[in-house]
């Protein structure tokens, strides 16, 4: 599947592999043409930044071909709709496509990045902001209910051009358009849900002054008063004198202050918790539009994780079980669990494997990378902290040593103690079966009074030896248990 996205700044191609809950993006390119600029003066799109734009798409068809997609689709946004020379733009961007070309109203805008939000974001509750180069739009979610969005002229690029390169005259637009929007007046205490480059740009600036553990944009989280203070300091214009600064490409940097501003306002008028950068927006939202339902009520963590165990494990299978094993081993642990808890261990045991193929010194580490790095959508930065540590555990023990202190921060005291309890039952698990599958159905783990007693049925019998029975202490003893080994 192939999506060309015809924006007031940028003009870009994504591919994916296939229509799926969790799409993995094959090839990503996009040029900054800058169609919405001189707009709102001329009410017409430049030449020149028309014949970048088109130049754009034909390179883009060609690749869109080149990669064998089965599906086209070209979405145009505000640039495209308001433009006087909108129309024969769009024809000729037919043309070239072969394809009828979606010119989106902001209503559409809108319920797409919503759409995004609720297509990445596990159980979002807050408001969508989607800034583009001409227009920003803002829509209420809560789970999988979308409110009317609305759209208002603050784009980047429109926004420097109204205030005619003034900050503070963008800041006095910002704030008469944003001041009473209805849609911000329920965000108080919610969650503030960033899509656009110009944002994202913005918080990969907070990551690298604040050296983060993790360069993961999707769902990176920065509380309400550090982004307000953040958008302080960028909003001051002087963006070439900003600490760490070359982390951020040249050609996003002059639209910085602008974005700067209305993320601001947003926060100021609506006064969210917390700031969340979403990866994902319209043109994902628009591939979540395209599933059936029954795909759309996915897990898209699990389907990710699920396909990695494919592609990268000795067994899946071996781990579907395992998930139903540690079932049983936490509850014979006490370790109590919340549904999104839940959630991440099954996660976690089908990437349990995921590592085996390297060599034994360096698989904990290659797991935990590839893990808390990995294109998952559907979880936060502390749950990709879990899955990455319990996994880094089952292969290194359960040793901080070579684990940084950044990522471990990422958990609390409480899912760093159910992380090592899940690297300590992969510890077990994989030593009873060899990742091989149906071993772990038959291995039964209960608590008796004071101790963890492992079940060994007769076939199975000749399992039991030291690096098991030791292996078994060593989970238990995180809970303050002794340990017995039966054969039944």
């Amino acid at each position: 599947m192939a999506v060309i996205d015809i924006g007031s700044n940028s003009v870009r191609l994504v591919v994916y592999e296939r229509l799926t809950r969790a799409p993995t993006v094959l090839f990503n390119e996009k040029v900054l043409a800058g169609l919405g600029k001189g707009l709102s003066k001329t009410g017409r799109l430049a030449d020149a930044s028309l014949a970048q734009a088109l130049d754009a798409v034909r390179r883009f068809k060609h690749v869109a071909d080149q990669c064998g997609a089965v599906g086209l689709h070209v979405l145009a946004t505000a640039a495209a709709r308001e433009a006087a020379n909108g129309p024969g733009f769009v024809e000729e961007l037919e043309r070239i496509c072969d394809v009828k070309v979606q010119v989106l109203t902001g209503a559409d805008e809108a319920r797409l990045a919503a759409l995004g939000i609720v297509a990445g974001i596990h159980d979002a509750d807050g408001v969508a902001g989607d800034l583009g180069g001409g227009s920003l739009e803002l829509v209420d979610i809560r789970g999988e209910t979308i409110g009317k969005g609305l759209t208002y002229p603050l784009g980047g690029i429109r926004l420097q051009e109204a205030a005619e390169g003034s900050i503070r005259k963008a800041e006095r637009l910002a704030a008469a358009a944003l001041d009473k929007s209805p849609v911000l007046a329920g965000l108080a205490g919610r969650s503030f849900y960033a899509v656009g480059g110009t944002w994202r740009s913005l918080a990969k600036l907070h990551m690298h002054q604040s050296d983060y553990p993790l360069r993961v944009m999707h769902n990176y989280a920065i509380p309400a008063e550090v982004a307000l203070d953040l958008c302080r300091e960028v909003g001051r214009g002087a963006v070439e004198l900003l600490p760490r600064i070359e982390t951020v490409s040249k050609q996003r940097r002059e639209l910085l202050p602008y974005g700067a501003v209305v993320l601001a306002q947003v926060i100021r008028a609506g006064r969210p918790k917390d700031v969340v950068l979403s990866a994902l927006g319209l043109r994902e939202g628009h591939l979540y539009e395209l599933l059936p339902p029954q795909d759309r009520a996915l897990d898209p963590l699990l389907c990710a994780a699920e396909e990695l165990a494919y592609l990268r494990s000795r067994s899946p299978l071996h781990n579907e079980e395992t998930g139903a094993w540690t079932d049983e081993v936490f509850a014979a642990l006490g370790l109590d669990e919340t549904r999104e808890e839940r959630r991440l261990r099954r996660a976690s045991c089908h990437l349990a494997d995921i590592g085996w193929r390297a060599h034994p010194d360096y698989r904990g580490a290659q797991s935990l990378n590839i893990i808390s790095n990995a294109g998952f959508i559907g979880v936060d930065h502390p749950g990709r902290a879990y899955m990455a540590l319990s996994n880094y555990y089952r292969h290194m023990g359960l040793v901080d040593d070579a684990v940084s202190p950044s990522l471990i921060r990422l958990v609390d005291a409480r899912l760093l103690e159910r992380s090592k309890a899940l690297g300590a039952a992969f510890r077990v698990a994989f030593i009873l079966s060899a990742a091989m599958p149906g071993i772990l159905p038959d291995v039964r783990i209960r608590r008796e009074t004071g101790r963890l007693v492992m079940e060994l049925p007769p076939h199975l019998a000749d399992l039991d030896g030291e690096v098991l029975q030791r292996r078994f202490r060593q989970l238990a003893k995180l809970v303050g248990l002794d340990t017995e080994v039966r054969r039944a």
